[in-house]
């Protein structure tokens, strides 16, 4: 049972509003180690291959570690905003371009200040080698979504990124992790939210994306 203070939201409400929170996330503010536990117990129900639970969160507090962790992010998001993928890249669409700054910016602000962030969680898949930690991704990345959506009812926010990639093994050499056996998969700042108001998404409207056969 939690020990925390749960947000009054309802299901739907909590499916929706967990965002990706960037410039609201309040560094100040510390995160307690129960806090983070209650969230792991929650990832842990996700479904898991086999019932055979392989997903791992290296929870980053120590600031040298954080800082390090986070100028690795810094850096592969520098080559990021320089590629044609960014999103701040303007279009020719002005009603497009207009969100899409608006994400950039946030975006770029995280960039900046990931290792900023109270806590780090690192979730990783592990397996006997390189290959099998490698393939049961599927394993973690529902149970990562579980600790984002346990941590949005606890008034924390994360944000789900994966560019650190990039630079897996300095990031394992940071860390301590063994490379061969522990595969990554994402990286989120944790910490209490400025404000808990969150809104949906913009999305299309399911029969956009439904295919009835």
């Amino acid at each position: 049972m939690t020990g925390t203070t749960l947000l009054d939201l309802t299901p739907d409400q909590l499916l929706s509003t967990t965002r990706a929170v960037r410039k609201r996330l309040d560094f100040t503010r510390p995160v307690p180690d129960d806090t983070i536990r209650e969230c792991v117990a929650m990832a842990l129900q996700a479904p898991s291959g086999s019932n055979i639970v392989t997903m791992r969160f290296v929870v980053i507090r120590d600031e040298a570690k954080r800082r390090a962790v986070g100028d690795v992010y810094r850096e592969v998001y520098a080559g990021y905003k320089a590629s044609p993928g960014y999103p701040g890249n303007p279009t020719g669409d002005e009603a497009r371009d207009a969100v899409q700054r608006r994400v950039a910016t946030s975006a770029d602000y995280l960039g900046e200040h990931m290792g900023d962030a109270p806590v780090l969680v690192l979730a990783c898949n592990e397996g006997p080698n390189r290959a099998w930690a490698e393939a049961g991704m599927s394993n973690v990345i529902p149970a990562t979504w579980s600790f984002m959506l346990a941590a949005r009812a606890r008034a924390l926010g994360t944000a789900w990124t994966s560019m650190h990639l990039a630079r897996e093994r300095d990031v394992a050499e940071i860390l301590g992790l063994d490379y061969e056996t522990v595969a990554q998969a994402v990286l989120t700042p944790v910490a209490y939210t400025k404000g808990t108001d969150f809104h949906p998404a913009r999305r299309p409207a399911p029969d956009e994306v439904i295919q009835w056969i």
